[in-house]
């Protein structure tokens, strides 16, 4: 049982609701005194959740999400043996 906490919460909603409803945060104390805008506390939130939840870093981070393990393996070990190439020749 909690008695005698009262705190500010922003609640962001799901665009896509098939695994997540919605979001909570807890606005700190501080930052109401601050001058900050209801406003500007929601595009917050929404920044947050939506940087966390890894939408929209662009289609070049997405392919890069996408690909393979075996790929990273791959692509780690051309870059060994270039190295390898490299070192030998000088």
């Amino acid at each position: 049982m909690v008695k005698g906490i009262s705190r500010r919460v922003v609640v962001v909603e799901s665009p896509d609701q098939r695994y997540f409803e919605q979001a909570i945060f807890i606005v700190r104390n501080e930052a109401v005194g601050d001058g900050v805008t209801a406003r500007e506390l929601v595009e917050e939130a929404k920044r947050v959740a939506r940087d966390y939840a890894g939408g929209d870093h662009g289609r070049f981070s997405r392919a890069w999400r996408d690909l393979s393990p075996a790929v990273y393996t791959l692509i780690g070990a051309g870059g060994i043996g270039l190295a390898w190439l490299v070192a030998a020749l000088i």
